[in-house]
């Protein structure tokens, strides 16, 4: 087997960094097992909440065969994924919705989500580093000092992808019962790169980010990207071995797609903006989606964002869908230190079907919504995909500048969590269906009535038909398509 962690695309890494990654190996064994000779059944199911929606069917991996359903082989597409936030989960909808689209059968197979397996283990050890990461940034000190600086060049370099890359080798067995020749898009780098261990033939590494990480690299499969910027970075890869000038990618590896938007926001997107538009002309209150990340770490910034639009609510000029994703405990804290809240708002507490009846209601130009409307649910797809079906029926969406940068929807950015988020909000103003960063209280609020005084909704709007008319947003489309097109030359 290739060690993909000695030579990367043709940048040999020393002895002393590859002895590290070795070493790292050894130590989640040590910690988690070995559990490459257990063999391991790949269970399909049904995926209650977004199956219905998108087609959507789950593959279970466990030591044992719990299910008589086969894997479709020729329509079959899966989505390897992990759970580390919202980000890469929504990113896979994206990729769900458009194969369930253009005819194929996508099986969502989350490697973070397989508790027996050394697989899980080791991700869900990474996925808290994580997690405990973005709350702490929120610490000026730590977040100059440790989180920019690691999030921004340590991920950059090609040692820690040697280092991914050895770790990886602990995920490749829950692919062991996978027909080999099945696409796969992963999401996230580690179901790419356990796909190559585990001799998956058509792998398509979807690259989430907009600044070029070594991070992401998973040689051996096709890797996609979003933006030209990011593209460019990438084929060079650029400064991910300091100041040394790196081998390039082969142009084969590395195909620009656009952004990963699901189908039915696409597909809607002149329809959705004229509806915006008209609420503005009509004088409907606009409607601000804010949604919490995963992390739940920008709590603190929507709290001074909900008390500026309160004068606003109460007049009518202004409305609130707050999706506080699973985090419960986010929406009572703000209900608790904001007690104007309390008569504004109407809650859509873990009920998915009365969440699925409000969205389409909010779709209907006859309806007026208005107040505060709260979001939560206690499964992962429902905190997930509440935001897409909000996003329709809002105006502006407030979130930091992460996977969301990408949706064709107005956007207010408020203070990234993580350096390499940064590139996000200044591709989406160059493209102009988003603001620039803001990084403190005041600038953010400046833009909130920037949205409510001035013509920037429609300049956004009218930003975002454009883009679509370029195929800005066909991003999922084209991934899914090479996928399959990778299986057919494959055969």
């Amino acid at each position: 087997m290739t060690d993909r962690s000695r030579i990367i695309f043709g940048n040999k890494i020393s002895d002393k960094d590859y002895n590290s990654a070795v070493k790292s190996k050894k130590g989640y064994i040590k910690k988690y097992g070995d559990d490459s000779a257990t063999d391991y059944k790949a269970n399909v199911t049904d995926n209650s909440v977004i199956g219905p929606l998108l087609g959507v069917k789950n593959i279970v991996v466990s030591s044992k065969k719990t299910s008589g359903e086969a894997i479709d082989p020729d329509k079959g597409i899966i989505v390897g994924n992990i759970r580390m936030g919202f980000g890469h989960y929504r990113i896979s909808m994206a990729m769900a919705s458009y194969a369930k689209h253009l005819g194929y059968t996508p099986y969502w197979m989350d490697l973070n989500s397989y508790p027996e397996t050394t697989c899980t283990k080791v991700i869900g050890h990474q996925n808290e580093l994580y997690s405990l990461g973005s709350r702490l940034s929120k610490n000026p000190i730590f977040n100059k000092l440790v989180w920019e600086p690691t999030n921004y060049e340590g991920f950059r370099a090609l040692t820690y992808n040697a280092k991914d890359q050895k770790n990886a080798e602990l995920m490749a067995p829950v692919y062991k019962d996978v027909p080999k020749d099945i696409p796969v898009i992963a999401t996230h780098v580690w179901p790419a790169q356990a796909a190559i261990h585990a001799g998956m033939k058509n792998v398509v590494n979807a690259i989430p980010d907009n600044w070029p990480m070594a991070l992401h690299l998973s040689e051996g499969s096709v890797h996609t990207i979003q933006c030209k910027n990011a593209y460019m970075g990438y084929r060079i890869l650029n400064g991910m071995n300091k100041k040394n000038v790196c081998q390039p990618m082969p142009q084969e590896s590395l195909v620009y797609t656009g952004h990963y938007i699901d189908y039915e926001l696409v597909s809607n997107i002149e329809k959705d903006c004229e509806e915006r538009l008209n609420r503005k002309k009509n004088g409907k209150p606009m409607r601000f989606l804010l949604t919490i990340g995963g992390a739940g770490a920008q709590k603190e910034i929507f709290a001074e964002i909900i008390r500026h639009l309160i004068p606003y609510i109460k007049q009518n000029k202004a409305m609130l869908y707050i999706n506080v994703g699973d985090y419960r405990n986010v929406w009572d804290q703000l209900i608790n230190e904001i007690p104007d809240m309390a008569a504004l708002k109407t809650e859509h507490m873990d009920d998915w079907n009365d969440t699925l009846a409000f969205t389409e209601k909010a779709l209907n130009p006859e309806e007026n919504i208005t107040g505060i409307h709260g979001f939560y649910h206690k499964d992962i797809f429902e905190a997930v995909y509440t935001t897409n079906l909000l996003m329709r029926s809002c105006d502006v969406l407030v979130t930091k500048p992460s996977e969301l940068a990408f949706y064709p929807v107005p956007k207010l950015f408020i203070k990234r969590v993580g350096k390499h988020e940064m590139w996000g909000a200044i591709h989406s103003a160059e493209i102009g269906d988003g603001t620039l960063e803001c990084r403190d209280i005041p600038h953010t609020v400046q833009m909130l009535d920037q949205f409510l005084e001035t013509e920037l909704l429609d300049e956004m709007c009218e930003s975002i038909v454009l883009n679509k008319k370029m195929g800005i947003y066909d991003g999922a489309k084209k991934v899914v398509e090479l996928a399959m097109k990778l299986k057919e030359g494959n055969n």
